[in-house]
């Protein structure tokens, strides 16, 4: 029998219950050893009882109670920012050597996209998962990074209201901070911000992202060929990513600048417009929820590797 790292998930919600779903049928390196939440009639929690998960509705608390806890290496965690403080203060003190994936804003670890830095941080304690919207837009910034300087990077995220769960909902300004943040740190821009949209339209709309850069003038050819190419490594992981049409160029001469609040008044360049679309790939939610598919792809992505080194060097 091929041994895997055991993990734990925390929240039983949207993406806790979808993250489960894909460990259970993709898992490599990783087998789901207890689910965590604290609505004992949650849907989450019912599934992985179905599915002969363990399950606990006592919090991290009850998780640290179960017979499970001392196996788990990994832990996923799906709550909120706050909750996710607490949460790694708790489980650290308990076990030092666990190492959490954050699906929150929270931003306790490094920032973690698997195609652009997904490398750099599989021995960190915490790694942070960004924000669904950053995980479909930061590769792109990323992609414009590496040809040409990018000044200022710009997305928004259009999701479906259906989409968004309670924690989705309490995280707003905390999702707007932390993408923010990360457009400058992994995408490379010098400024970065970033607005989502919940959109409640019906039918529910396939979650829509558009990405702004302005960056020094550059080979134009050069940079769709990076956007394409970072495109596909993120279907390896995400098949429902794409790009919706060609790369858009607008030349910004020094004659005719543009002023960007908080960034500069008479700003020239390369501005560069990209569009995505993301569906889902309907493990637990319909595909419209490509926000929710794109964040637990990206996070389980990131812990298959972790994993990965931690059997590596258990045989060792």
């Amino acid at each position: 029998m091929v041994k895997k790292i055991k993990a734990a998930i925390i929240g039983s919600g949207n993406i806790g219950t979808d993250l489960m779903i894909k460990i259970l049928r993709h898992g490599r390196n990783i087998d789901i050893a207890a689910m965590v939440g604290i609505d004992p009639a949650s849907d989450g929690l019912a599934r992985a009882a179905r599915m002969n998960v363990a399950i606990t509705p006592e919090g991290v608390e009850g998780l640290a109670r179960m017979p499970e806890f001392k196996d788990i290496g990994i832990v996923f965690d799906a709550t909120s920012a706050s909750a996710h403080v607490r949460n790694d203060a708790f489980l650290r003190g308990l076990k030092p050597e666990i190492r959490m994936v954050d699906l929150t804003p929270a931003a306790i670890g490094p920032y973690c996209i698997p195609v652009v830095n997904g490398d750099a941080h599989l021995d960190a304690m915490n790694v942070n998962m960004v924000t669904c919207g950053g995980q479909a837009t930061i590769p792109m910034v990323a992609a414009v990074s590496r040809v040409a300087k990018v000044k200022y990077g710009e997305i928004v995220a259009s999701i479906s209201s259906r989409s968004a769960g309670l924690g989705t909902r309490a995280n707003i300004d905390e999702f707007t901070e932390t993408t923010s943040k990360a457009i400058e740190v992994i995408g490379g821009a010098e400024r970065g911000k970033a607005i989502i949209i919940m959109n409640p339209a019906e039918p529910p709309l396939i979650m829509r992202d558009t990405v702004y850069t302005l960056s020094e003038f550059a080979d134009e050819a050069a940079i769709a060929e990076s956007v394409e190419k970072m495109a596909a490594a993120v279907q390896a992981y995400v098949p429902g990513y794409r790009l919706k049409q060609r790369v858009q160029f607008d030349r910004i001469e020094q004659d005719r600048p543009i002023r960007i609040p908080g960034v500069g008044d008479r700003l020239a360049g390369l501005k560069t417009s990209i569009f995505l679309e993301v569906e889902g790939a309907a493990h637990y939610l319909p595909a419209y929820a490509g926000n929710l598919d794109i964040m637990t792809s990206a996070a389980l992505q990131t812990a298959e590797r972790m994993a990965e080194r931690l059997l590596l060097a258990e045989a060792a």
